[in-house]
């Protein structure tokens, strides 16, 4: 067995196509395989599947998998056919998918990598402009997406993220009881659910199905959900309103801590649970928890209403919830009162939790993944590598590679 046959073997080509010429330089760590057919071969017509003559051909070239420590390219005339039919159509090759310059080996290893390593580690590995292998990643994000069902979807959660930090925030909605991504778009206003809705019936699902939405307090969202998914039951995620009540009690505590100097760089044992904080916290939280604080008082505060969520009894949850938002009123502190009176103004979609019993929790973590996977790569520059990076990791998509 020569050469030739040797490398016609291991790239599994079958007739007519051969490997006709390897070339292969030492000096510029390079192997050149030349795949050609012999004259008189016949090709199907790509349209119809029918026998035809070679028309013309045009020279191409593929990046393939490396021999070794060296990098290995594919070369070959592509025939064009010339169908009595349907005329003049190239040809496509078994290797490579048509307008790639990779083969599609390739390219399954590319996409094996990008769902472990930073696009731009993955180009250095591969000695590849990382912008080629962005285009790899859209056209099997592209593809994958193409297949998903979205037949069942009754209960998505939706929240947004940010691909620059202040800038480009994309909306996630997400399939709950499946813990997928559904659909990622650029922005955060009502619009975003509308082209979910588009999405969601571009795949089989219905609009009108949607049963329940975990969200936070957005008004773009609220009006995206009431025009565009009228059927779904709101509940308010319970996650963004212990955020609401964190962020007054670092109010309380920024605003007193000017007249009491103890209270300054202490914000993180108020925001905490107990049993989260250091040995050397807990000895600080129980050194100032017990005074005539207003911080302290926001910080007990901050604990019952985390544990009227414990309760799954929806009556019981309201007369709770009454009763806080009475204390907090009470209490006279500004943050405080203001979380009383924003509960107070979304009561149906807060009280709704102790029916629906959802959150936005696997979107928080999806949330950590996608910032994490960002400050490895450094940022994705563009929204749309941000997009497709957020399927890739997140979709649960069937990418259909070759092994």
């Amino acid at each position: 067995m020569d050469q030739e046959q040797l490398f016609s073997l291991a790239l599994g080509l079958v007739p007519p196509w051969l490997v006709d010429r390897v070339t292969f330089s030492a000096e510029g760590k390079r192997l050149d395989l030349h795949i050609d057919f012999p004259r008189g071969s016949r090709f199907p017509c790509p349209v119809c599947g029918r026998e035809c003559p070679v028309h013309d051909t045009v020279e191409s070239q593929w990046r393939h998998l490396d021999f070794f420590q060296h990098a290995a390219y594919l070369h070959a005339r592509v025939p064009r056919v010339k169908c009595p039919e349907h005329g003049v159509h190239q040809v496509p090759v078994p290797w490579a998918r048509e307008g790639s310059g990779f083969t599609l080996l390739f390219e399954a290893l590319l996409m094996t990598l990008v769902q472990e390593m930073p696009v731009r580690a993955v180009a250095h590995l591969v000695r590849e402009h990382d912008t080629r292998i962005w285009r790899v990643i859209d056209h099997y994000v592209t593809q994958g997406r193409k297949d998903v069902d979205m037949v069942g979807v009754r209960a998505v959660g939706l929240d947004e993220t940010s691909n620059r930090r202040g800038h480009d925030f994309i909306t996630l909605f997400v399939d709950l009881p499946a813990k997928r991504l559904l659909f990622a778009t650029p922005g955060k206003d009502a619009h975003t659910v509308q082209a979910f809705a588009e999405d969601l019936q571009a795949h089989g699902g219905d609009p009108l199905a949607i049963e329940e939405v975990s969200m936070d307090l957005s008004p773009a969202f609220q009006k995206g959900v009431a025009e565009h998914l009228p059927n779904a039951r709101i509940t308010f995620d319970r996650f963004h309103l212990m955020k609401l009540v964190n962020e007054a009690v670092d109010q309380v505590r920024r605003l007193e801590a000017l007249s009491q100097p103890d209270l300054k760089k202490t914000r993180w044992i108020w925001l905490k649970n107990p049993d989260h904080l250091k040995a050397r916290q807990r000895e600080q939280l129980d050194g100032l928890k017990d005074r005539n604080l207003k911080t302290a008082l926001a910080y007990r505060m901050r604990l019952t209403f985390q544990e009227i969520f414990t309760v799954q009894n929806r009556h019981q949850g309201a007369s709770l919830l009454k009763a806080w938002m009475e204390l907090a009123k009470e209490s006279e502190l500004p943050p405080m009162v203001k979380v009383a009176y924003t509960i107070m103004n979304h009561w149906d979609g807060i009280l709704r939790w102790f029916d629906s019993h959802i959150t936005n929790g696997i979107l928080e973590g999806f949330n950590s993944l996608l910032q994490s996977a960002k400050s490895r790569a450094r940022g994705y520059r563009t929204p749309k590598n941000f997009i497709n990076m957020a399927y890739l990791i997140l979709g649960k998509l069937d990418f259909q590679l070759p092994t």
